[in-house]
């Protein structure tokens, strides 16, 4: 996908992706990533009332409030080195103060995990805005499919860290909002359809790729 500057505008939904420096496999730690997703709902807050670290010890004493979005989360994957978004911006310059707010949550995280120095990721995000529904169906099984084009896992419903198993009712994730997807097909089991017809295709273009890097 063509990476291109956009501005960000209210309703404007957005593919959302970035790297970590020297493709670290960060991600491969299944207790980061959990960390990391639960810094997400947290962060969708409009005003956070103190850092999600503080939040972690006290949560019982901050409430999170859902009613002023910065973003809604479309779908989502996790990936060991880098991570996709599709998001949909709901107040004013959400799309930025979301990732800067989840990315520095992370960074911070990790300096003090792994004793680490300097930025965790390779620059600052990528974001391509979605133009039609079908880029927007394009992109959502991409992402779900990325974990089997990668060789994670055979299934994509057997990977742990996409929103996958949200969309097929399998997990109840509720920062995710499946509908702009979903609500364009008659079932859950058409759109499961739709993104596992693609599965062989998409593995044989991973493929592809690492070939014309030998």
């Amino acid at each position: 996908m063509p990476r291109r500057k956009e501005l960000f505008f209210n309703n404007g939904i957005y593919h959302i992706f970035n790297r970590f420096v020297h493709k670290s496999p960060y991600f491969a730690d299944d207790n980061l990533c959990r960390h990391f997703l639960e810094s997400i709902n947290y962060y969708l807050q409009s005003d956070p009332p103190v850092s999600f670290s503080l939040f972690k010890r006290f949560e019982n004493n901050f409430p999170i409030s859902v009613s002023n979005r910065l973003v809604s989360v479309v779908n989502y994957g996790l990936m060991p080195t880098h991570f996709h978004f599709t998001l949909r911006q709901d107040s004013e310059n959400g799309v930025k103060k979301f990732l800067t707010k989840i990315s520095s949550s992370l960074s911070h995280y990790l300096n003090l995990k792994e004793e680490l120095r300097g930025p965790i990721f390779e620059s600052t995000f990528k974001a391509v805005l979605i133009e039609s529904n079908e880029q927007l169906l394009h992109l959502s099984r991409y992402i779900h499919l990325n974990p089997v084009s990668s060789g994670l896992v055979k299934r994509p419903e057997d990977y742990q860290f996409s929103s996958y198993r949200t969309y097929l009712g399998l997990d109840k994730i509720k920062w995710v909002d499946p509908s702009m997807v979903l609500d364009q097909f008659s079932s859950i089991k058409q759109y499961k359809e739709f993104v596992e017809n693609n599965m062989e295709y998409q593995k044989s273009l991973e493929k592809l790729k690492y070939i014309s890097l030998d």
